[in-house]
């Protein structure tokens, strides 16, 4: 699906709406996976963007680009979300291949990066823990760990997320679109953009992407090793993971992880402080390229 730059749009957004892009898909695991990328094939490792759950890659249309100067950049929809295909079950491990699949065929590799948000940021350090030596680094955005996500909590409520619903028009679907968790602050025209790709057309009408199995028995991640590969986390000042859990993260990987605070920032970063975001990603890469990872004191 097309989706059009919403009116009143700023300058920054337009411009990232109207960068090139391909569109490709792999197979993985018997599932088609989708994915959009960004830039040349280059020296410099590429980026591979994990969306949260019942989101999809077009979460990053308007990051990607700006990530994109000398890096191929790659954004996926993970099985079970955006024109993907569907799967009996859903596990992080299963999504990690999927990550790795998506890089060497969008040519973000040898040794992509992999940025996630929120449940991506879970799917990023599994890709981490199982294939670090394979990996140039990995980010986790405002992913709450040891705590659920926001999307399980609203589907074990049963206040979001339940048996997909069908609209007879796209704006009857529009109207009911929201953010969970709800957040003030949003970007107008970041959102609609997000809401509208969110949406496909079917012969009885207009339904959301995403599978709600995704949210039925899958597994999450509980338990932080220090991977074979550079981590990050970056936390929303206002979103999910609080000042002490983002100290115990660090602490749990060797306390060699830098955790990046966006200022004013709920949950979805992307949608409320998309610039800040970006801004704090370029800072990370130029670091990274720049400079030797830190090791790990090892405990006597």
């Amino acid at each position: 699906m097309t989706a059009t730059t919403p009116e009143g749009a700023p300058a920054w957004f337009t411009e990232a709406l109207a960068a090139s892009v391909e569109v490709g898909i792999v197979n993985v695991g018997g599932a088609d996976i989708h994915y959009r990328a960004w830039g040349k094939p280059g020296d410099e490792s590429g980026i591979v963007l994990v969306h949260g759950g019942a989101a999809h890659s077009r979460w990053w249309d308007h990051i990607a680009p700006f990530l994109a100067g000398d890096r191929r950049v790659v954004a996926l929809d993970l099985s079970g979300h955006g024109d993907s295909g569907r799967r009996p079950e859903y596990r992080m491990e299963l999504w990690a291949d999927e990550v790795l699949a998506t890089a060497e065929a969008g040519r973000a590799g040898p040794h992509p990066l992999v940025i996630g948000h929120s449940m991506g940021g879970m799917v990023s350090l599994t890709t981490a823990r199982l294939r670090g030596s394979e990996l140039a680094g990995a980010v986790a955005i405002d992913t709450p760990f040891w705590d659920n996500l926001p999307e399980d909590a609203a589907a074990n409520a049963q206040q979001a997320f339940g048996p997909l619903r069908t609209y007879p028009t796209k704006d009857d679907a529009l109207r009911r679109f929201k953010l969970i968790p709800t957040q003030d602050g949003n970007v107008p025209a970041v959102l609609a953009h997000i809401a509208e790709t969110s949406l496909h057309e079917r012969a009885s009408g207009w339904s959301w992407k995403f599978d709600p199995n995704v949210f039925r028995g899958r597994t999450t991640l509980r338990t932080l090793t220090l991977p074979q590969c550079r981590v990050a986390v970056f936390r929303a000042e206002r979103g999910l993971v609080p000042p002490d859990m983002g100290d115990l993260i660090a602490e749990r990987l060797g306390r060699v992880v830098p955790v990046v605070e966006i200022p004013f920032s709920a949950h979805h970063v992307m949608i409320d402080q998309p610039l800040s975001l970006i801004t704090g990603l370029r800072t990370l890469l130029a670091d990274w390229t720049h400079s030797e990872p830190h090791k790990p004191t090892p405990e006597v």
